[in-house]
């Protein structure tokens, strides 16, 4: 499938900020399944942008400004994905996979979610795969998605507990479950091609993936009850949101900061509602 996606993020700054750094991860990689035809970052104003890759192999760029008011980052691009039942082959590994099964404070469980993950646990150890999807099934089955009581920095805990989230929330969920069953996981950011034909969207997409024995990294994505498909452009790892967020940053001086998103997630020469 060939995906076309524009993803742009305005800040606006009243006073403006005496200056801003932002760390942006919004550029995809190749690997099996994936093909980056086209991509190009651009940004509004005259402003100094390095790029590197991060600890996670994450392509990244880090954008200082001064003195500002306002302040665009374009991202658009072609992307070529091809179905894999959601196994990842041919990504850049900076870690062992137990390193994933580390916890955060966005990721720590609690007493109900650990209640929620042992009834999921099998009989034997060999049965990861099951245990995955019985994960996938019932965190789609408890929470609703619901964009209002939850942020950037609600915990996995807290989001379980209100049984509403958006996309990130239901990832940090898998992830503290899965890892509790002794399943190395990570968080993912990207986009994902809607079904129902709707390609503008309010954010980009989130999802989990998960270390199975044989068969490597898996994609689940919990929002949607599935394995990851052709139709998710996968953009960057970490072990929860903080490591993936696709801009964060911080300024200096200024009031009142306000953020606009939009992103446009569609199949190249396939005409969509909006």
């Amino acid at each position: 499938m060939r995906l076309r996606i524009a993803h742009s993020t305005t800040y606006r700054y009243e006073p403006p900020a005496t200056g801003v750094i932002q760390i942006i991860r919004m550029t995809p990689r190749s690997y099996d399944g994936q093909y980056v035809a086209d991509w190009q970052v651009f940004v509004s104003t005259d402003s100094r942008m390095q790029m590197h890759h991060d600890s996670y192999g994450n392509i990244t760029h880090v954008l200082t400004h001064g003195a500002i008011a306002e302040l665009t980052i374009n991202v658009e691009g072609l992307v070529e994905t091809h179905d894999t039942s959601g196994v990842l082959k041919g990504t850049d590994e900076r870690f062992p996979p137990d390193f994933f099964l580390r916890s955060t404070a966005l990721t720590e469980p609690n007493a109900d979610m650990q209640a929620f993950a042992r009834e999921l646990q099998p009989d034997t150890d060999d049965d990861t795969v099951g245990f995955l999807h019985a994960l996938l099934v019932q965190i789609n089955d408890h929470m609703t998605f619901d964009t209002d009581p939850t942020n950037a920095g609600t915990t996995a805990a807290d989001a379980f507990a209100l049984r509403r989230g958006v996309c990130q929330d239901y990832a940090h969920i898998f992830i503290a479950c899965a890892r509790l069953g002794g399943v190395p996981a990570r968080f993912v950011s990207g986009h994902f091609l809607r079904s129902d034909g709707v390609v503008q969207q309010d954010a980009g997409h989130a999802w989990a993936e998960a270390f199975v024995p044989k068969l490597g990294w898996v994609g689940f994505d919990p929002a949607n009850a599935l394995s990851t498909t052709d139709s998710h452009v996968r953009v960057a790892i970490g072990l929860d949101y903080l490591g993936a967020a696709p801009v964060r940053g911080t300024r200096y001086g200024g009031g009142t900061e306000s953020l606009a998103v939009a992103v446009n997630v569609n199949q190249a020469g396939r005409q969509s509602q909006s």
